[in-house]
């Protein structure tokens, strides 16, 4: 199972915030890049980065940071928060990202969905369903779209998305364990694409129930692990082994 270590970047720091809550912050470093170094060498392959600016703004803020993350570090990277236009993808894979997550966008412009995946081709775009009981939330989950998320997902997956994140916002910053019925319901709403589960993990143990659950679920690809990293209650180097 693949194991994506967040850095959720606000005001060019790397912070995590409480079930999505923007005043519900913790600043974790001033140097997200030097984040993502320790990450790499604790043995991360991959890296989840958030533009929390950019998903509050409707655009891409810290293109900067983002840039001098993805130099200093030799793993791929995907960036979400604020890209709601082919012109925002073209700035975000221009400063180095791997692939791009759509969220607010795959919800409110199908079509932009369909053209970036033209464009760039399915393995560069990832779809994040950010839920709230069982609804899609947007604009850096600030807004209730009123959406079912797993229908959602079934038809951008007959669009032609091939990758999704899932997020339960409930969980997310709590520590308490993935929603991991609503995981495997959501593997279930979209069987020919990759998900990688995010929000809750806050031991190893929850790690070790979701790579259970992969084996079952084989379109269960991943995990995302912000809070819990930072805390120290879970340290990347003694999953691979997981």
């Amino acid at each position: 199972m693949l194991i994506l270590p967040a850095i959720d970047i606000l005001s060019g720091n790397c912070v995590r915030l409480f079930q999505g809550d923007y005043n519900k912050e913790t600043v974790y470093s001033d140097t997200p890049s030097l984040m993502g170094r320790q990450w790499e060498q604790a043995g991360a392959e991959y890296i989840h980065l958030v533009d929390l600016d950019g998903a509050r703004e409707g655009k891409p803020i810290n293109l900067s940071v983002i840039k001098e993350i993805c130099n200093t570090v030799s793993v791929p990277c995907e960036l979400g928060g604020g890209i709601r236009t082919t012109k925002d993808a073209e700035l975000v894979f221009n400063a180095g990202v791997s692939r791009i997550i759509l969220g607010t966008a795959a919800c409110d412009n199908k079509s932009l969905v369909v053209e970036l995946i033209q464009k760039y081709g399915p393995e560069k775009i990832v779809i994040g369903i950010d839920a709230k009981n069982g609804k899609v939330a947007v604009k850096g989950w600030l807004e209730d779209s009123g959406i079912d998320a797993l229908e959602l997902a079934g038809k951008l997956a007959d669009q032609g998305v091939k990758r999704f994140i899932y997020t339960d916002i409930a969980r997310d910053g709590a520590l308490i364990g993935p929603n991991f019925k609503a995981t495997i319901d959501f593997c279930d709403a979209v069987p020919g694409c990759n998900v990688i589960a995010s929000g809750g993990v806050g031991t190893v143990e929850h790690v070790k129930e979701l790579k259970t659950m992969s084996e079952k679920k084989t379109n269960l690809e991943g995990v995302i692990i912000g809070k819990a990293l930072y805390d120290g209650r879970i340290k990347l180097e003694n999953l691979t082994n997981i």
